[in-house]
């Protein structure tokens, strides 16, 4: 099937100015709420602000393997220390079969532990995965494609870039155009901005996506595909991230000498924890591990 990108639009620049903080990463103290061994000796980068909006990301997840249980279990045990609110997917969510059987042994077991706590999951589309998978309850895409969600002072937008058509297009500006929320994050499959060796950068998608997100003062915005971790140097006042390795892992994939990392992993699987406080967005990156690979925060200026 054809991606489609057959429309004009005009380009009103607005760059976002936004601050990148590091932020060390610190062990847990007395004061968690987890008395079990393992939990204790979780790392969190996050300030557990009160009144904050937690989340978790995951990326590329489906493969149904021992590996992505793994990750599932570490990112259960993390709900104990940073309780976190739902959880975004970056697409590819089943690899092969969608059957039945396959949504159990690729999405609801890895991760049933998360589930039962109530936790919802909000999907969007990879290029494995079939558009009936929007349909599927626990995905939370209310049979849409593409759609948007408020969340405190964050709105989020689930985009479709398999078929990033003149409709979903006309939607999105529409959408932007009204919206008030202090935060707007995008998350879609297809990477605008990638170091990795096999897919990189989708050039196409950005040139129809990134004028839009520059004019409506998009912040951040979540991608997969690329099965690696990597964190863009902010462009034009956007940060990027790659989050690509829930499930599957492309060893060695970065290419190191990309001047688009502020930085990368390539080594394990991967999932990422965000927390808002007001302008404030803070971000930690932990491998199947438990190693933080990278944390710190984002500022937003103020209108």
């Amino acid at each position: 099937m054809k991606r489609l990108f057959k429309f004009n639009f005009l380009i009103v620049p607005l760059l976002i100015a936004s601050l990148f903080i590091p932020v060390a990463s610190q062990k847990l103290n007395g004061n968690s709420t987890d008395k079990s061994s393992t939990s204790s000796a979780l790392k969190l980068s996050l300030p557990l602000k009160d009144g904050s909006l937690r989340f978790a990301v995951i990326g590329d997840t489906g493969s149904g393997s021992r590996q992505q249980s793994q990750l599932g279990e570490l990112m259960f045990q993390y709900r104990a220390v940073f309780p976190y609110e739902f959880v975004l997917m970056m697409g590819d969510n089943l690899y092969g079969g969608e059957t039945p059987k396959d949504f159990e042994k690729k999405f609801s077991d890895p991760y049933k532990k998360i589930l039962d706590s109530k936790v919802k999951f909000y999907a969007t589309l990879g290029n494995h995965d079939l558009a009936l998978q929007t349909n599927y309850a626990n995905f939370n895409m209310n049979g849409k494609e593409y759609y948007r969600i408020k969340k405190g002072s964050v709105a989020f937008y689930s985009l479709n870039s398999n078929y990033m058509d003149p409709k979903q297009v006309k939607w999105l500006e529409d959408e932007l155009a009204k919206d008030t929320s202090d935060w707007k994050v995008c998350f879609f499959h297809h990477p605008p901005y990638s170091s990795a060796k096999k897919h990189g950068s989708d050039d196409q998608l950005r040139a129809v996506v990134e004028p839009i997100f520059i004019k409506y003062g998009v912040n951040v915005v979540l991608t997969g595909h690329d099965h690696v971790y990597e964190r863009i140097k902010p462009q034009k006042g956007i940060y990027y991230f790659v989050s690509g390795a829930g499930g599957k892992l492309r060893t060695g994939d970065i290419e190191s000498s990309s001047p688009l990392t502020e930085k990368s992993y390539d080594r394990d699987l991967h999932f990422m924890l965000f927390e808002v406080a007001g302008d404030q967005m803070y971000f930690q990156a932990i491998s199947r591990t438990g190693q933080t690979i990278d944390s710190g925060v984002i500022a937003r200026a103020r209108k």
